[in-house]
């Protein structure tokens, strides 16, 4: 079975030893996604409706140099910082995805690359 690796400059570069996406088995595998401008390598700060906002353009992205889309998702993760922005973040994520949401889990977590608010990690088909 194939695999290939997806790479694109509309989001930001891997910050580490892995690849934006990969593809196979018909699916695509999003790595997490934190809001990183990829236009200018600056971290988006403030408001967690902020973060979320750059973090979905982000997967967007990369989605889309797979060839997929975001109504091709089929399961989210996402991680907080801190539950209580959950509600915050839950109304900007409830604009990306207005019909047919994809599954989805979210957690709090004691960190996050670069100390963000927010990562989020996706599986679409291709």
């Amino acid at each position: 079975m194939s695999r290939e690796v997806i790479s694109t400059e509309a989001a930001p570069r891997a910050i580490g030893p892995y690849s934006q996406a990969v593809r196979a088995a018909g699916l695509v595998f999003c790595s997490g996604q934190i809001p990183l401008d990829p236009s200018t390598g600056k971290l988006v700060t403030g408001p967690i409706a902020d973060q979320t906002r750059q973090v979905m353009s982000n997967l967007k992205a990369v989605l889309e140099a797979a060839g997929s889309c975001l109504e091709r998702v089929v399961k989210v993760t996402v991680f907080l910082r801190d539950m209580d922005d959950f509600p915050e973040m839950n109304e900007e994520y409830a604009r990306w995805f207005k019909e047919d949401p994809p599954a989805r889990a979210a957690v709090e977590v004691a960190r996050l690359p670069k100390d963000v608010g927010i990562e989020v990690e996706a599986i679409a088909l291709a």
